[in-house]
């Protein structure tokens, strides 16, 4: 063979080997101990910062982890307690919803009859013990206990008011004045309760006060049964925890729900201040503190960072849960969820990956 032809093959062998070093010297760089990638694909980051790292690091970051993006108070998600079809879907993905408004109501006939039943029976008691002699020296406490009970029956009034005030709203056949009024009706019947819950704790508390006849007990009881009724039927509606906005609507009109922690109907939160949950690698968990100024970047805006602050650390270092793939390896690092407060309002959207770094 040619001397030229052999030379030329040597050339290209070494080049090809060159080829893969520098290949696998950039993958590489994006790794940190035990393989893990540290940065999300905006910059490569390595747990120790090297001279020539930190040259071309004007920003003076010390310590860099993957994060994502969710509200500040985080994401509530908000499932059925019992099992039921959903009879109405009153908000839908980006709907604004206030504290305590109705998001989905599931079928409550069943719910409602009981409800009439128990306060047909706890009435027809109270007509009972009416006819017969009261015991005597309690007549302060049984006033004090019908009142709580009619004011009881207020609340519950006024709150179904407000649910039918809101969805109408939403639905355009109502305003905000309506809104307003019911809502004022609910406080008014909430003040109302408690004046009366405190004068009824006030009589049971008169020293030498004689116990209740049958009859007394029996109201007492039937009442008893009409607050479970109505719990089980507020079950039947699902409603807003806090005020924010609707991230996730998984309601279906005519499907049958039940308790699932794994499969909220709504998902909510305040998405006017954002955090960052980033997961800071062991070996870097004493260059983190509260207080500490951060930024984050993300691929979605090229060239731009959004700062904040760190605003809490886990107490205990945990398995990675961002970019978690398959079972985990032995070499696999342990890290540190750390919260970091973005300023002002950011273009960020909840659920994106970003990379944070930590200024020193």
């Amino acid at each position: 063979m040619p001397k030229s032809r052999i030379i030329i093959g040597l050339v290209a062998l070494l080049a090809a080997a060159g080829l893969g070093y520098g290949l696998n010297s950039k993958m590489s760089a994006g790794k940190s101990d035990g393989g893990r990638q540290v940065a999300s694909g905006t910059a490569a980051v390595t747990s120790g910062l090297t001279p020539a790292a930190n040259a071309q690091n004007p920003g003076g970051w010390i310590a860099a982890a993957p994060g994502r993006v969710e509200p500040r108070n985080g994401e509530v998600r908000i499932g059925t307690p019992i099992l039921g079809r959903v009879r109405e879907v009153l908000v839908s993905v980006g709907a604004t919803v206030e504290d305590g408004e109705l998001l989905v109501q599931l079928d409550d006939d069943e719910a409602r009859a009981r409800m009439a039943a128990a306060e047909y029976e706890a009435g027809a008691r109270r007509q009972e013990r009416d006819r017969l002699p009261g015991t005597a020296g309690r007549e302060d406490v049984r006033r004090a206990e019908d009142a709580v009970y009619a004011a009881e029956r207020g609340v519950t009034g006024a709150r179904f008011e407000l649910d039918f005030a809101q969805s109408a709203r939403r639905k355009g056949t109502g305003n905000e004045q309506n809104v307003a009024q019911a809502r004022r009706r609910l406080d008014a019947a909430y003040d109302r309760l408690q004046r009366e819950r405190l004068a009824f704790a006030a009589g049971q508390a008169k020293p030498g006060l004689p116990s209740p006849s049958r009859a007394e007990s029996m109201v007492s009881a039937g009442r008893a049964e009409v607050a479970i009724a109505e719990a089980i039927l507020d079950k039947t509606r699902i409603r807003a925890p806090a005020a924010g906005t609707v991230l996730q609507q998984n309601a279906k009109l005519g499907e049958i729900v039940g308790p699932s922690p794994e499969a909220p109907l709504v998902i909510i939160g305040d998405v006017a201040s954002m955090r960052v949950k980033a997961e800071v690698d062991e070996a870097d968990v004493a260059k983190i503190r509260i207080g500490q100024k951060a930024f984050v970047r993300s691929q979605s805006y090229p060239g731009r960072e959004f700062e904040g602050t760190v605003a809490r650390i886990a107490p205990t270092l945990a398995p990675p849960r961002i970019g978690q793939r398959g079972p985990r390896r032995p070499t696999d690092v342990e890290v540190i969820e750390v919260s970091i407060n973005l300023d002002g309002k950011v273009p960020l959207l909840t659920g994106m990956r970003v990379d944070a770094f930590f200024r020193k």
